[in-house]
């Protein structure tokens, strides 16, 4: 906290986090630890599978790994300081701390937003364009909509970081939540953020109405072709293609949307908090599960992998 005149500049901040719990705070980071844990571990193996079987190597499970390596980073960029402020009287992060962990929150969750996108395409290529699939989804072109995926979500970030260092702070410096997000800092801030919110409001446009109105087109499209196949087992084995990506999407966006517009005072309250543990922590636990429970090919490698393990025992 510095003093320029008869302002007072605040430079470090205090996240409550659920220090209003304090007789749960044991509980509450043994579950929080765990779900942590687990989360990179599955995300981890299904990198690792994916990348070991050959018969994987396709564009969805190319995807599907990136989406594993943004949901490790997605929750790493929170969790870590939240599990480590439960054993900490004063719960502090400096400014700059706090903007480079929003950047990484940020261009994670804006890079998710585009990769659900592009693997909605790739669906869509797989069930209405079957025939060209393997031209249309080319290796170069994976590439290239995975670097544009992680482009666009930083480009998005580094603009609304840019407008965040130009805030300044001189009044309250507490935020009751466990981690650095936009709402609490604009609540905080002393100085306009009109600007800002200009910026956040066309990222929302782009990243998340863009991005959700192009996975129902494609929806769209995918359900009028399914419904066009005669037989049943095929159309079963169509919609089993989509079902784990369309799971995926609805917790996400359903999530995020929940809780931010709930957030638009301030996010203050408890239940604001434990609805942001949602999508931000288990969310990337469950989406590794969601794809290995209903996918045949997955399970096909993890046996593989570990009859391998077997046999080397």
């Amino acid at each position: 906290m510095t003093i320029e005149g008869n302002i007072t500049e605040i430079t470090y901040f205090i996240l409550l986090g659920f220090s209003d719990f304090p007789r749960t705070l044991g509980v509450l980071f043994v579950i929080f630890l765990v779900i942590y844990l687990m989360t990179v571990t599955w995300n981890l193996c299904l990198i690792v599978l994916i990348r070991m079987d050959s018969h994987l190597h396709t564009p969805m499970y190319f995807f599907l790994s990136n989406l594993s390596f943004i949901d490790i980073c997605y929750v790493t960029s929170t969790a870590p300081k939240m599990l480590f402020h439960f054993f900490q009287k004063q719960q502090t992060i400096t400014f700059l701390g706090c903007a480079v962990q929003y950047f990484i929150f940020s261009t994670m969750g804006l890079s998710e937003c585009c990769l659900l996108t592009a693997m909605a395409y790739d669906r869509y290529a797989a069930i209405c364009k079957p025939l060209l699939y393997s031209s249309i989804m080319s290796p170069s072109l994976c590439i290239q909509m995975a670097l544009g995926v992680y482009m666009a979500g930083l480009f998005g970030s580094l603009s609304q970081l840019c407008g965040l260092l130009q805030l300044h702070f001189c009044g309250p410096n507490e935020i009751n939540h466990f981690f650095c997000d936009m709402p609490q800092l604009l609540i905080l801030s002393c100085t306009d953020t009109f600007f800002l919110k200009v910026i956040l409001a066309i990222l929302s446009m782009i990243f998340g109405i863009t991005n959700a109105l192009v996975i129902l087109i494609s929806y769209v499209y995918i359900v009028i072709s399914i419904m066009k196949i005669t037989s049943a087992k095929g159309r079963s084995k169509a919609f089993n293609t989509c079902a784990s990506h369309l799971a995926t999407v609805s917790l996400f966006y359903t999530s995020s949307m929940f809780v931010y517009l709930s957030s638009s005072s301030g996010g203050s309250s408890s239940f604001d908090r434990f609805a942001s543990v949602l999508y931000t922590v288990v969310i990337p636990m469950l989406n590794p599960l969601i794809y290995s429970l209903r996918n045949r090919e997955i399970k096909g490698a993890l046996k593989k992998f570990q009859k391998k393990r077997w046999h080397m025992h």
